[in-house]
């Protein structure tokens, strides 16, 4: 019995946050901001059990429980929290829109947010005055709406960014990739040429004879890793790189498992469970990072080369999740310890919010 207990202990779910709490965004029922990490007891009882996962947005956060419901808080002035009004909330609190379906995917980006569903229906809410809901107009919605033009198309991934969003389909081995919203910097990658905006869904160019495994959005980036490791970006260019319209390769001699994108750096995590970044080194928390030239785009032809730095104080370090805001980063590392994770987070700057959840 005490065997169990011990068990039961060692399994609990904790969930901390902490920086710019001014909208609620951090769910401590206080609009202040925190300096130190804070743990928040009422979302698993608000769910009435654990959170599989957490997104956070400009200042809103989107979670999920192994159910598929869904809780959203903080910053509501666009609708993004999907509960019928614009308002801000305070505490964490179920979309009841969202009831009905058992929703496995989220994406909270600056203003709008994305929902997806078991079945491959794709739910928007949150500013759409940029198109970036995907709706065929530029209107804002307080709560989540299908959308119509993935009706017959089964989504797998929703990607928010700070005013465009990207989908991946289910089981598509090309035409996979779709942009809509803003793409003044490129971020839509469904032309050649850089488009004001688009209301409806496009499909990416360039992302054709390969498997796509996730999208990644924020800022004016966009991204996608390949099932074999490749990474692709496009949008706006990392330090000096120009921005690029369409999906560019690296052509670096290593296999990437996760990208997380700021809205001036990059985080590169490898299979090999080492970090690089691309971008960001203009705040000086790199110290004097070693810089390696890459890339060519996807028809193999030279590109102008993006500078990919390592991290000095992360060498030889085996990182196992990575994660950025808009001017921050985090990693955790972890080692087994007695059935229990040591985790290390490291915050390169950190001006925005995190919420971060461990077991």
């Amino acid at each position: 019995m005490e065997q169990q207990e011990d068990e039961e202990q060692q399994n609990e779910q904790e969930i901390w946050s902490w920086g710019a709490g001014t909208d609620g965004q951090l769910a401590t029922g206080k609009l202040q901001d925190e300096h130190t990490p804070q743990i928040l007891r009422p979302l698993s009882a608000a769910f009435g059990g654990p959170i599989t996962s957490l997104s956070c947005g400009g200042a809103h956060v989107i979670a999920l429980s192994p159910g598929g419901r869904v809780l959203t808080w903080g910053r509501g002035s666009s609708g993004q929290l999907g509960h019928g009004d614009m308002i801000n909330g305070l505490e964490p609190k179920v979309v009841k829109a969202l009831e009905g379906y058992v929703i496995v995917h989220a994406s909270a980006g600056w203003n709008h947010s994305g929902f997806v569903s078991d079945d491959g229906a794709l739910f928007t809410c949150g500013d759409g005055s940029f198109g970036q809901l995907g709706h065929g107009d530029y209107k804002s919605q307080c709560c989540p709406l299908q959308v119509s033009y993935f009706s017959s198309k089964p989504v797998e991934q929703v990607a928010c960014g700070m005013r465009h969003s990207l989908v991946l389909l289910k089981d598509y081995v090309d035409n996979q990739v779709y942009g809509f919203g803003l793409g003044k910097r490129g971020q839509l990658g469904i032309s050649t040429e850089k488009i004001k905006s688009t209301n409806v869904p496009q499909m990416t160019v360039g992302l054709t004879n390969l498997t796509v495994a996730n999208i990644s959005a924020n800022g004016d980036h966009s991204a996608a890793l390949s099932a074999d490791g490749n990474l692709y970006t496009w949008g706006r260019g990392f330090g000096c790189a120009s921005d690029t319209c369409t999906p560019r390769l690296f052509d670096a001699a290593l296999s990437f498992n996760e990208v997380a994108l700021g809205w001036d750096h990059a985080l590169l995590l490898t299979r090999d469970a080492e970090v690089f970044m691309l971008g960001g080194d203009r705040h000086g928390v790199l110290g004097d990072p070693e810089k390696t030239s890459l890339t060519g785009d996807t028809s193999g032809k030279s590109q102008e080369g993006i500078i990919m730095l390592t991290i000095p104080d992360l060498i030889g370090t085996k990182v196992q999740q990575i994660a950025a805001g808009a001017e921050h980063s985090a990693l955790v590392t972890g080692r087994k310890e007695v059935d229990f994770v040591s985790f290390e987070i490291y915050r390169c700057i950190l001006r925005r919010h995190c919420s971060k959840l461990c077991r």
